[in-house]
C-alpha cells in the first residue's frame, strides 16, 4: 500500500506563487509517474501536470508555461511550482502515484487565490 500525504497550500495573491510537495511511503515499483490533479467546485477532477521516474514530463494547456512539475526519486517526492497564479487556480489539489495497474491518490491540499 502506498501512502501520499500533500503539503504547501494556501492562500496567495492573483499573480504570486505557490509550491506544492507530495511525499510517497510505503512499497512502490521504481517505474512510476507521479502527478497533480485539481478537482474546481461542482466539477469532475482534471489533470494537472505528470513527470515520470524516468523524467519524462507533461502539462495540461491550462497550466503550460505557469506551472513546473519536479521530483525526488530517492525522496519519493513531487513538486509543483505554481506561479502567476490566477483565481481560477482556487481549487483543491491532489497527489496522485501511477504504478502499474494502481493509482494512488492524496487527501488533497486546498490553494485559495484572492486578493
Amino acid at each position: 500500500q502506498v501512502q501520499l500525504v500533500e503539503s504547501g497550500g494556501g492562500l496567495v495573491q492573483p499573480g504570486g506563487s505557490l509550491r506544492l510537495s507530495c511525499t510517497a511511503s510505503g512499497n512502490m515499483i521504481k517505474n512510476n509517474i507521479m502527478g497533480w490533479y485539481r478537482q474546481p467546485p461542482g466539477k469532475q477532477r482534471e489533470w494537472v501536470a505528470d513527470m515520470g521516474s524516468g523524467g519524462s514530463i507533461n502539462y495540461a494547456n491550462a497550466v503550460k508555461g505557469r506551472f513546473t512539475i519536479s521530483r525526488d526519486n530517492p525522496k519519493k517526492t513531487v513538486h509543483l511550482q505554481m506561479d502567476s497564479l490566477q483565481l481560477e487556480d482556487t481549487v483543491v489539489y491532489y497527489c496522485t502515484l501511477r504504478a502499474g495497474v494502481d493509482t494512488y491518490w492524496g487527501e488533497g491540499t486546498q490553494v485559495t487565490v484572492s486578493s
